[in-house]
């Protein structure tokens, strides 16, 4: 399972049933689970972990030294989970020793080609990243994100869950959960409807999240006011209180 023109170093902890593919080097420290399966040409440096059944296409490097003029060789980490498929030409990098010195990816996501992602960022399940598009370091994307082709996120931001990101889009602002932004700087274009009709929210969620967005996003008025005006709303429907907890523990500010 392992092609004899293939470099795994001795400290490469490979399960059984993994395959490694012509010219790609697996380096120390690196753990690949069971099922998964490595393309040819492709690079993986520990130390990182990487879960069960990942395919990992050629020219893909994964865990390399992070992107940081103040890195200095310290022990960092990539941890992958479980089902992710990586095309060809993405980078993963490690953490820092000043972001945890982990980057973490959860499981079932999709990275197109030539996505790239930074040092100490944190990414969940089931997120889809088109080709092209890029994490600075320190992002944290939430489940069912999706981003666009060239979309990027700059360092410290984070993108909730089910967010959409457009193409070419750059946000510099938190993205709420449920929200689509769109531009360069992103703006907000409105709850992502068609994501979440495709994800079985019901129409009474939906509904609800727009009503949360007019009051929090669209309208300028006194934002103490239009929380407590919403309470309500975020007692019968937890993901409205999902968004506005969100809101309200943005430090960089919102995508508005």
């Amino acid at each position: 399972m392992i092609h004899p023109t293939a470099i795994v170093d001795e400290s490469a902890s490979v399960a059984p049933d993994c395959e490694v593919g012509p010219y790609s080097i697996i380096g120390a420290n690196v753990e690949l689970g069971s099922g998964t399966i490595i393309g040819p040409h492709v690079v993986v440096k520990g130390p990182t972990r990487i879960g069960k059944n990942n395919r990992i296409f050629q020219f893909a490097s994964i865990g390399e030294d992070p992107q940081d003029l103040k890195y200095a060789g310290e022990h960092t980490e990539l941890e992958m989970g479980d089902n992710n498929i990586v095309r060809e030409y993405a980078t993963i990098n490690r953490g820092t020793i000043g972001g945890g010195a982990l980057t973490k990816i959860g499981s079932h996501n999709l990275f197109m080609a030539y996505i790239h992602v930074a040092h100490d960022c944190q990414i969940g399940d089931h997120t889809v990243f088109a080709n092209g598009a890029s994490l600075a370091g320190h992002v944290e994307v939430g489940h069912h994100a999706i981003l666009a082709g060239f979309a990027c996120v700059h360092q410290f931001c984070t993108v909730g869950e089910h967010a959409f990101v457009g193409l070419n889009s750059v946000a510099n602002r938190d993205v709420p959960p449920f929200m689509m932004v769109v531009g360069n700087y992103a703006e907000a274009r409105g709850i992502n409807k068609n994501g979440l009709r495709r994800r079985d929210f019901s129409e009474d969620t939906i509904s609800a999240l727009h009503r949360a967005y007019i009051a929090l996003v669209r309208q300028r008025g006194d934002r103490t006011q239009a929380m407590s005006s919403l309470e309500p709303l975020a007692i019968e429907f937890p993901d409205v209180k999902r968004f506005m907890d969100f809101i309200a523990a943005s430090e960089r500010g919102i995508v508005r």
